[in-house]
C-alpha cells in the first residue's frame, strides 16, 4: 500500500528514449579536480603532497570528524597542486589535482571483503565509511553516520527508486543494468541497520525497472518493491517517507524519529561494489541531456572529472546552451564555470538552448494560491517570498521558510513567474549570516566577560 503524495505537479518527464541510453563509461579525463567537500559534514584534510603518486581508488583525503567520509582518487598519477579550487557549488573549496598517467593502477586495498566480515553489521558499517559512500541522490550526507545515528531508532528502510524529475535516468539504468548489485546493496544497508525488511520504491514510469528486480525474487531476502503514481518531488526524502508509510517527519524533524531510513540506488549500488570489490566512491553515473546536448546519454562518470569533458563525451553541444546545471530542471544548480569537477552526488548534467528561457523580467504575483497548492511542506510561499524580500526575519520564521525543501514545485506553478525557488535558498542564507553574526557577537561578549574577570577589579578601574 502507497499513501497519496502531498502536494507536487507532474511536469513533462522528458524522459525519452534518447535520454534512457544504455550507461557508458566516459573516457578517463587527463586531469582530475577532487574537492575535500564532497558530502555534508566535516570537510577532509589532504592525505596528499603535490608531487605525489597516486593510485586509483587511494585515499587522498580524511577526516576524525562524525559527520564526514573519505575522499579517494578517481585516477592513477601525479599530484600536480593541492590548493583552493571552485566547486561546483560557486565556493572555493581546498583540492586535490591528480594529473592522470592512463594506467589505472588499483589500490592495495581494492580487494573484495571477506564473507565474515559482509555478516557482522559493524564491519559493514565501516567498509561503507572507509569507501566514502555517501548519499548520491543529491544529499552527500555520509552513509556511515546515517546508519551509526539511527541504530536503535530504525525499523524501516526505503530505498529510493523515485528518481522524479524531468530528463534523470540514470538510477533507472542502474536498476535495469545493475539489478542484482542493487539488490545486494540493499541486503547490505539492511544487515548493517539491524533490520529484515526494506521497501523499495519505485515510481511507475519505470515499469521494465520494476519488473525485472521483481523478477529476482527480493521478497525472499525481505526486500518489497512498491509501485508509486508518479508524481514530482516525491523522491524527496520526507514525501518519500509519507507516501510508503503514511509517517510525517515533522519540522525541523529527522527520518529516525519516525524509525525511517532513506538511502538512494546507487548508494545501494555502491555499498555492493565496496564490499563485494573492495572500489571506493569514485564514480557516479551522470545522464548528460537538455535541448542543447548533440548525444544525450548516460555516462558512467569518475569523481573530479571536469563537467566541459563530460559534455564532450555527450558530442558537444549543438548550439551554444542559455543555461546549464547540475542536477536536475527543478532543483539542479546553475553552472557558471564548466572547468569544476563533478562530486560524488552528480547525477545529472543538462544544458538548455536560449528559446527554452521562460523568465520574465517583471515577474508580479497574482495572488492566486497556485503555489500553495503544490507545496509538499504545505507551507505558505508568497508569504514566505514577501518576507524574504524585505528580509523580515521574524516573518520567514513565522511562515517556516527553513522548512522548504527547494523542490521548485512553487515556482513551476505560479503563472506570476515569480523566482519562489531562488528567493528562499536567498532567505536561508540570510538567516544563516544572521545566525553566524550572533553566534560572533555571543562569543566576543564571553571572551570580553572572561578576559574582564581574569584581569579583577583593579585592572578594570586601571590601577
Amino acid at each position: 500500500m502507497t499513501y497519496k503524495a502531498i502536494g507536487g505537479v507532474h511536469p513533462n518527464d522528458k524522459k525519452a528514449p534518447a535520454n534512457k541510453a544504455a550507461i557508458t563509461a566516459a573516457a578517463a579525463p587527463p586531469q582530475v579536480v577532487i574537492p575535500m567537500s564532497l558530502h555534508i559534514g566535516a570537510p577532509c584534510q589532504p592525505t596528499v603532497s603535490a608531487g605525489d603518486t597516486v593510485k586509483l581508488g587511494q585515499k587522498i583525503g580524511d577526516s576524525a570528524a562524525a559527520v564526514s567520509a573519505p575522499i579517494h582518487a578517481s585516477v592513477s598519477g601525479k599530484v600536480i597542486a593541492v590548493e583552493p579550487r571552485l566547486h561546483s557549488n560557486g565556493t572555493t573549496v581546498n583540492s586535490v589535482v591528480i594529473e592522470n598517467d592512463g594506467l589505472d593502477t588499483p589500490d592495495e586495498t581494492m580487494k573484495p571483503h571477506t564473507t565474515e566480515e559482509l555478516s557482522d553489521p559493524e564491519a559493514i558499517v565501516g567498509i561503507i565509511r572507509e569507501a566514502g559512500i555517501v548519499g548520491m541522490g543529491g544529499a552527500t550526507f555520509p552513509t556511515a553516520f546515517k546508519i551509526t545515528s539511527g541504530k536503535g531508532k530504525v525499523d524501516t528502510v526505503i530505498i529510493n527508486g523515485a528518481e522524479c524529475e524531468p530528463y534523470i535516468t540514470s538510477d533507472h539504468r542502474t536498476m535495469l543494468e545493475y539489478p542484482e548489485k542493487v539488490l545486494g546493496g540493499i541486503k547490505l544497508i539492511m544487515r548493517a541497520c539491524g533490520v529484515e525488511k526494506a521497501t523499495l520504491a519505485v515510481e511507475d514510469n519505470k515499469a521494465d525497472a520494476i519488473e525485472l528486480l521483481k523478477s529476482f525474487d527480493p521478497g525472499a531476502d525481505g526486500i518489497e518493491i512498491v509501485s508509486m503514481h508518479t508524481r514530482y518531488p516525491q523522491g524527496a526524502e520526507k514525501q518519500l517517507i509519507y507516501t510508503v508509510t503514511g509517517k510525517q517527519v515533522p519540522p525541523g524533524g529527522l527520518p529516525a524519529g519516525v524509525g525511517c531510513a532513506v538511502f538512494n540506488i546507487f548508494t545501494a549500488y555502491s555499498v555492493f561494489r565496496a564490499a563485494c570489490e573492495g572500489r571506493p566512491a569514485i564514480e557516479r553515473v551522470v545522464t548528460v541531456s537538455g535541448s542543447a546536448i548533440k548525444e544525450p546519454k548516460n555516462i558512467i562518470v569518475r569523481v573530479g572529472t571536469p563537467v566541459e569533458f563530460v559534455f564532450e563525451q555527450a558530442g558537444g553541444f549543438v548550439k551554444q546552451p542559455k543555461k546549464i546545471l547540475m542536477g536536475g530542471p527543478m532543483m539542479g544548480n546553475a553552472m557558471y564555470d564548466l572547468s569544476v569537477g563533478t562530486t560524488k552526488g552528480t547525477n545529472a548534467l543538462l544544458a538548455f538552448c536560449e528559446d527554452e528561457d521562460r523568465t520574465v523580467s517583471n515577474p508580479v504575483c497574482i495572488r492566486c494560491g497556485k503555489c500553495a497548492t503544490v507545496c509538499p511542506m504545505k507551507l505558505l510561499p508568497v508569504y514566505m517570498y514577501m518576507c524574504e524580500r524585505k528580509t523580515d526575519f521574524d516573518g520567514m520564521g513565522r511562515y517556516r521558510l527553513m522548512d522548504c525543501v527547494e523542490c521548485g514545485a512553487c515556482t513551476y506553478n505560479c503563472p506570476g513567474k515569480l523566482h519562489l525557488t531562488h528567493s528562499f535558498r536567498t532567505g536561508k542564507a540570510k538567516i544563516g549570516a544572521k545566525q553566524a553574526e550572533e553566534k560572533a557577537r555571543l562569543e566576543a561578549e564571553k571572551a570580553k566577560a572572561q578576559q574582564a574577570s581574569a584581569d579583577g577589579p583593579a585592572a578594570k578601574e586601571g590601577k
